[in-house]
């Protein structure tokens, strides 16, 4: 799936950071939750009689979504930042680095992995406390969840409008902002701070691309494969 990082070889001294932020922030971290959109439809016993026209009328989400309490966002706000999986997306996204000794200034050497390993642990944390914080403030919802429809148009556009949209707390989806300013934003101040004299916010933006890419790949691993 790293195939996405050939999609702009103009920021190739950060794609192999993108990569680790990228799998780190995918969600993957909170796979093994259940997900909190797909609910079992409702079964009318037969000799039951219903008014469908009323049924309809009743309040609904949209696709039976229920917005998670606060202690789980919170839970899932730590655990894509500083838990195991977040972790180790970040150490395999800095070997990549370090393989291809990007940025080359850092060199090849195990103090260089161990730079490229806490940039990507700062950019992560970067991105997740202002995506968690404008989740918060805004009451949306940034994670991903599968989708209900089986059919694979379905499931391929709801992993690619995931990276961009947000659900409110009815479950329709709106302009996803905390997670595009997270990203951006982490990408921005990691090349105009920590990275080496020659990045500078262009290159930020471009990396926060690419990320987004990944964030999209890993959101079709997750719909089709991972269970």
């Amino acid at each position: 799936m790293f195939f996405v990082a050939a999609a702009s070889s103009a920021a190739q001294p950060m794609i192999g950071n993108s990569v680790g932020s990228a799998i780190a922030c995918s969600g993957l971290a909170t796979a093994a939750e259940p997900n909190a959109i797909e609910k079992p439809a409702i079964d009318f016993p037969a000799e039951v009689p219903v008014d469908r026209e009323k049924t309809a009328m009743l309040p609904q989400t949209a696709s039976g979504y229920t917005r998670p309490d606060a202690k789980k966002r919170f839970r899932r706000y730590v655990n894509s930042t500083i838990g195991p999986f977040a972790l180790l997306g970040n150490g395999i996204g800095a070997g990549f680095s370090t393989a291809s000794n990007e940025p080359e200034e850092w060199g090849k050497s195990w103090e260089g992995y161990g730079r490229r390993f806490a940039s990507n642990v700062g950019r992560n944390a970067i991105r997740n406390t202002i995506t968690y914080g404008l989740d918060e403030a805004l009451k949306l919802d940034s994670h991903f969840y599968r989708s209900q429809k089986r059919d694979v148009g379905s499931r391929v556009s709801n992993a690619l409008l995931s990276v961009v949209t947000a659900r409110k707390p009815n479950g329709k989806r709106t302009i996803g902002a905390p997670r595009l300013i997270g990203t951006y934003t982490a990408n921005v101040v990691a090349a105009e701070t920590w990275f080496p004299e020659r990045f500078s916010w262009k290159d930020g933006v471009r990396s926060g691309t690419i990320s987004l890419g990944f964030t999209a790949a890993f959101n079709l691993f997750r719909e089709f494969i991972l269970k």
